[in-house]
């Protein structure tokens, strides 16, 4: 059927980034909302989502990444109502996500998410059930309980004697080892035993002895292959992306190979002002293989610097000193001249860019690092510059603002030099 005056003006706005409201949203074709939703801010996004005849199937449309972003920008309790209607492979990517911190399995965040699955509906936690990790589970519970009987099995003395907290099944016996986690954890089991009475029969015969260290590792290496599978390298691998450069004798390459190994997702515009020499570059080389390979860098980073796990503020500084650097190293490479910068952009791996653009900001830490000052400023900036992922110091700023941020162009560069060259001398401007 021919789509009606008022659907194809709507759909004209929606091209025309115009806004709409949400009764001129909810006539969108599902595409031109999934496009619509990409010009949004993150609770503008939420809200539009949520009160859609399409919420579900706009939800799981995301990639995992992309509602990950979601999640962390908006915050738990006002992003709810979209955790309710992920897809499983939403929901467990958010889970590695959140549940660890480096190679430790986070108890607290544990039990924090399964709070949020319990306060859905029953079809979404049977939907979810099946795709939990078992030894994730086993792991949790083991640190959650103390479990005897079981069947077929006869009670010791000590047993018998134990003041258990409660059975659900009146085969197994559970006395909970965190009071202030039993609430959650006994309405987990209660659904498991009713809906799956299998499952928590091999749950509880898994925990009934301890849990050792090599059931945490077995639970990582599980956690990490399943990111890998979404472009998330190992922790060992991603550090590579610091490796120094000499900017001297650094020549672009002409010609890169990518093949479409990852699923390529939104990138995230959190901060982007769309003015930087990048930007421009960007939007006359974007593609889905270029998404995918800057997708890539990104989650690098994030792995790298353990950002993913910790929270939207430190995700965005590390995004931002991605896009910094590139910044940097194109500005370096093409002086200002976007048809060069594009035509490097499309030849040279953007992990060796990101990679140039570190070492020329580490050239401005190795001069920081040969110097101390008693003054204010000068302190402060030095101290910027020596931190493992040096900074620019807003001092030095128009507006004088006294904080730290992720270098952005060229021109921070500069002025940081020139700052130490004013006052240290004996060193070559950038």
């Amino acid at each position: 059927m021919e789509k009606s005056i008022t659907d194809r003006a709507v759909g004209t706005a929606v091209l025309n980034s115009t806004r709409v409201d949400e009764i001129e949203f909810r006539k969108l074709s599902f595409e031109d909302k999934r496009s619509y939703l990409l010009s949004m801010t993150p609770m503008e996004k939420v809200d539009l989502i949520s009160g859609d005849l399409d919420n579900k199937r706009l939800t799981r449309a995301m990639q995992p990444q992309e509602l990950y972003w979601l999640f962390k920008e908006v915050g738990a309790p006002d992003a709810m109502e979209l955790l309710g209607m992920a897809s499983p492979r939403q929901f467990l990517f958010i889970l590695d996500m959140e549940l660890w911190k480096g190679w430790t399995f986070s108890e607290d965040n544990a039990i924090e998410f399964l709070g949020y699955i319990l306060k859905r509906s029953e079809e979404h936690f049977l939907e979810l059930l099946p795709h939990l990790d078992f030894n994730l589970l086993s792991l949790l519970l083991g640190r959650e309980l103390i479990v005897a009987g079981g069947i077929g099995d006869l009670n010791t003395d000590e047993e018998r004697l134990t003041d258990w907290d409660h059975t659900f099944d009146d085969v197994f016996l559970i006395k909970f080892k965190n009071p202030e986690h039993a609430t959650i954890i006994g309405s987990f089991l209660e659904l498991v035993c009713r809906l799956d009475n299998p499952l928590y029969t091999s749950l509880l015969e898994s925990v009934s002895g301890e849990v050792d260290i090599e059931s945490e590792e077995e639970c990582y290496q599980a956690k990490s292959g399943r990111l890998a599978d979404l472009g998330f390298p190992p922790h060992h691998e991603a550090l590579e992306i610091y490796s120094r450069i000499n900017p001297v004798t650094f020549t672009p390459g002409r010609h890169k190979e990518l093949l479409q190994t990852v699923e390529t997702g939104t990138l995230p515009e959190i901060f982007l002002t769309g003015k930087t020499f990048l930007e421009r570059i960007i939007i006359r080389v974007d593609s889905e293989l270029f998404r995918m390979e800057l997708n890539y860098l990104i989650n690098t980073a994030l792995v790298a610097d353990e950002a993913h796990l910790a929270d939207v503020e430190q995700m965005k500084s590390v995004v931002e000193r991605v896009y910094g650097y590139l910044n940097i190293a194109l500005e370096y490479l093409s002086e200002d001249d976007e048809i060069k910068g594009a035509e490097i952009l499309a030849g040279e791996y953007l992990k060796s860019l990101f990679q140039l653009g570190f070492s020329i900001i580490l050239g401005l830490k190795f001069r920081a690092d040969k110097h101390t000052d008693s003054s204010y400023a000068t302190g402060k900036a030095l101290s910027g510059l020596k931190s493992s992922r040096p900074l620019y110091y807003r001092g030095l700023d128009a507006d004088a603002v006294d904080s730290y941020r992720e270098f952005r162009e060229m021109r921070d560069v500069k002025i940081m030099s020139d700052f130490m060259t004013v006052k240290f001398g004996n060193a070559s401007r950038v």
